[in-house]
């Protein structure tokens, strides 16, 4: 693969004069025109606990040309700054969600911007008009924040003399984002600030990837990465596939699914306490049964079935047809259906009426029906009218890349796999640069990266006890975007700031 390099960004520009800026529009290419990076620049405030912080917003994209020096694409990015400050020494933070093909508007105004899309917990948000609010848990008053959106996100596109195979693959999509982080850093001299890089989701793979080549391509040591519901190893985290650790790892958010719509027999008051009881069963009894395949015994086959039914609300007769193994897909569909009702995947508290009251797998997320309208609406009257950021084109929110990607990967040892696990990069950074810390924020009811799969990930990790202590892990009582909770949002935040505060000293 050809390595990407990026044309500088634009210096971040400051002032009142600025609000009524027009992006200036890119050359097409023709006639050996170059493309041009575009930005616009903005000033506003935001109150955070009863502060005003003034900021400069810039809204733009960036050029990424391959070694050759050829115009291949257009990143996208929206940077935060506060006014009036030494910004060589205020932490920056760098973050994205995943996908892949997944534009940052989850992260951008969920929890981490300015300004924020209020969505109604566990109900439909709408209908319209919608619009975003002031932000008081953004990240600002904190550190300065520059969202991304990969190509083929947001207005990020492929241009020139680009491919889809110069960015749609685990390690092209690694190449670009280091390229960015490194070229934003440099043009915009932040390299004495304290750095941290966010991931959400497959943002966990890239963040893995991005910690290793950060540090031995660019020599840039971070201070902090953090994993929100991350996805970081292919075979840990895929149930649908012939391979039994899965099922292991997501029963326990399938107990604690089962736990919050109250579908379970003699069901205890503490959640933590009955998930530490699931969780020492499927490692104790469920997953050493799944390993014996045609050799477990009937008996030991019987009591199985019935401490699944006893933890799940599925009864023992579905676990018996299933062979054992209910794939979260089908979960979902299965646990309500008597009442025509599909649980959430992104969140399983949220639930709507199914689609095909007999179809196997769920048709549809309530939970990404229930807030997707007002996220898309308020973000595109924000990003047009609040930054001025304008273009003829949709924002791809979803990209759809993810049938398209490369999934091999070039391991640090410098092997390849198609078994992604980007969390040995991240262990061998961590290795090679001690400082490092990890922050993983991860939610109860989270059937897309379920937290018992972030455990085992975690717990696997080649660290020595110092470097294992530098992992913090939070939990909370939301999904995969915990945000929308309103207890988990505000919590979400604190866990943020405090895990910055306690590591921005300069590199």
């Amino acid at each position: 693969m050809k390595k990407l390099l990026l044309t500088p960004l634009l210096v971040l520009l400051h002032g009142a004069a600025l609000a009524a800026a027009e992006p200036t529009p890119p050359a097409n290419g023709e006639n050996g025109d170059r493309l041009e990076a575009e930005s616009v620049s903005t000033p506003h405030s935001v109150t955070v606990d009863g502060n005003t912080i003034r900021y400069t917003a810039t809204a733009g994209l960036d050029v990424i040309r391959n070694d050759d020096g050829a115009d291949i694409g257009l990143f996208g990015y929206t940077a935060y700054v506060r006014d009036g400050d030494n910004t060589a020494n205020r932490p920056i933070l760098f973050a994205y969600n995943g996908g892949p093909g997944s534009a940052s508007i989850w992260l951008h105004m969920g929890v981490l911007g300015p300004r924020r899309i209020p969505v109604a917990d566990l109900e439909v948000t709408g209908p319209p008009p919608y619009g975003a609010v002031n932000n008081e848990f953004s990240i600002l008053d904190v550190a300065d924040l520059v969202m991304m959106d990969p190509v083929g996100t947001g207005y990020a596109t492929i241009e020139g003399e680009g491919r889809p195979e110069d960015f749609w693959g685990v390690d092209a999509d690694i190449a670009v984002a280091s390229q960015f982080i490194v070229n934003y850093i440099t043009r915009n001299d932040r390299w004495r600030s304290p750095k941290f890089v966010l991931g959400e989701s497959y943002g966990g793979i890239r963040t893995g990837g991005v910690a290793y080549e950060l540090l031995t391509r660019y020599g840039m040591g971070l201070n902090g990465v953090i994993l929100v519901s991350p996805f970081m190893d292919a075979a840990a985290a895929r149930d649908r596939f012939a391979i039994d650790l899965p099922h292991a790892l997501y029963l326990p958010t399938l107990a604690a699914t089962a736990w919050y719509h109250h579908v379970i027999d003699d069901r205890p008051e503490d959640l933590a306490e009955f998930i530490a009881e699931v969780e020492a069963f499927a490692v104790e009894e469920y997953a050493p049964a799944l390993m014996k395949g045609a050799m477990l015994p009937d008996a030991e086959r019987e009591a199985l079935k019935s401490a699944l039914s006893r933890y799940t609300g599925l009864s023992e007769q579905y676990w018996e047809n299933s062979n054992l193994r209910v794939p979260h897909m089908r979960f979902t569909q299965e646990l309500l259906r008597d009442d025509d009702i599909t649980v959430g995947r992104i969140d399983s508290r949220f639930k709507g009426r199914s689609i095909d009251r007999v179809a196997d797998n769920m048709q549809y997320d309530p939970f990404d029906a229930a807030v997707r309208p007002a996220f898309k609406a308020g973000f595109m009257h924000y990003y047009n009218n609040d930054l001025g950021f304008r273009k003829e084109r949709d924002y791809a929110v979803s990209g759809g890349i993810f049938e398209r990607w490369d999934w091999l990967h070039t391991m640090p040892n410098g092997q390849e796999t198609l078994i992604t696990n980007t969390a040995v990069d991240l262990a061998t950074a961590m290795t090679l640069y001690p400082p490092m810390r990890v922050l993983v924020q991860q939610g109860y009811f989270d059937l897309a990266t379920p937290h018992f799969v972030l455990e085992y990930v975690v717990n696997h990790m080649d660290l020595d006890a110092d470097q294992r202590a530098r992992i913090a892990v939070e939990m909370y009582e939301a999904g995969h975007m915990m945000y929308v909770h309103p207890p988990s949002l505000a919590k979400f935040k604190r866990d943020l700031a405090d895990f910055i505060n306690t590591g921005d000293g300069a590199n």
